[in-house]
């Protein structure tokens, strides 16, 4: 049982990114908020090239006046699939073509699984982990280094979907783009929360706030407008708002019950054909004729979103990117 003391005391994460306008959005508010102690940020194809990412990446850090928070390249495509980028969504540099100007930082001069072995391994406390990504890095760290989950309190993923997906009518982006990474994921041994699509989606900031904070003087603050501008969802509004995205998972690290989760039993599909890349989610209360008869197949155990407090991680958002001070 934790102490009062540590429970007080910000909790170790690392992001595992994408970046990508939502991957920005999750930045600024990790960078943010005094719950957490952002002690690394790896990088992995997928919005856009990884080179690309590691560009972004550095980018919003400098732009959200982070400390010197180590970043690493990772994986420049899939476990076994090709790179198949979602410029069409996050624009041609995968910032939303903003025109944002080159970093002065650069990158850590180790790979992403090093980085993320070594943080892990030397932090004081056990980290949790946010990927935002196609899953490679984690997939390549634990099979490399599975000595690594004894330190990790637990892997909070956005990805997947119990209902409808994007990349596919069933299949959600970050797993679609590297499945058996995803599968991978899901035997680490360690605690996991499934932070879908079926979440994803809901959560929108009000136009009137995008508004506000794109008229900001300050950094951070303004690129944060901007990017929810470029995400604002295709409803046909004079005065649209923008989705958090993948920015409600850090927010689902900081504020737990602000989710609805069920322990459920989650597999991703690696097939061939349509289906490929689906998280399939069994919300079943009993098992079927299929377990009856050809036996029952083992089954991760998943902490699965299924609702979230929009206006509570909104007001967290806001609460935070806000400020003046990183």
């Amino acid at each position: 049982m934790s102490t009062v003391s540590e429970q007080q005391q910000p909790i170790p994460v690392i992001i595992d990114c994408d970046t990508g306008i939502d991957d920005a959005l999750a930045l600024l508010l990790a960078v943010r908020h005094p719950r957490l102690d952002l002690r690394a940020v790896t990088c992995v194809a997928g919005n856009t090239d990884v080179a690309g990412v590691v560009r972004n990446t550095l980018t919003v850090l400098e732009r959200a006046g982070a400390p010197d928070v180590p970043v690493a390249r990772g994986a420049e495509r899939p476990l076994i699939e090709g790179v198949r980028t979602a410029r069409h969504v996050h624009g041609a540099d995968g910032m939303g073509d903003l025109g944002l100007p080159a970093p002065t930082r650069a990158p850590a001069e180790v790979d992403a699984v090093t980085l993320l072995r070594r943080e892990i391994l030397a932090s004081p406390r056990p980290v949790t982990l946010i990927p935002t990504a196609p899953l490679t890095n984690i997939a390549l760290l634990l099979r490399t280094h599975p000595e690594v989950t004894g330190n990790i309190e637990r892997i909070v993923f956005m990805g997947g979907a119990v209902a409808t997906g994007n990349a596919t009518p069933v299949a959600e982006f970050n797993v679609w783009h590297d499945p058996e990474a995803a599968a991978i994921l899901l035997t680490a041994g360690v605690p996991i929360t499934m932070y879908g699509l079926d979440v994803f989606e809901q959560v929108i900031v009000p136009g009137p706030d995008v508004r506000r904070l794109r008229a900001s003087a300050e950094p951070g603050t303004r690129l944060a407008g901007e990017l929810l501008a470029h995400r604002g969802p295709a409803t046909g509004a004079t005065d649209p708002g923008g989705g958090l995205g993948d920015a409600g998972a850090v927010c689902a690290v900081i504020d737990p019950a602000g989710l609805t989760t069920h322990r459920l039993p989650v597999e991703v599909s690696l097939a061939p054909g349509p289906s490929r890349g689906q998280t399939l989610v069994d919300r079943r209360l009993r098992v079927g004729e299929s377990e009856l008869h050809d036996g029952m197949r083992e089954q991760a155990l998943v902490d699965v979103a299924l609702d979230v407090d929009v206006t509570r991680y909104v007001e967290l958002y806001l609460g935070t990117v806000e400020r003046t001070e990183a």
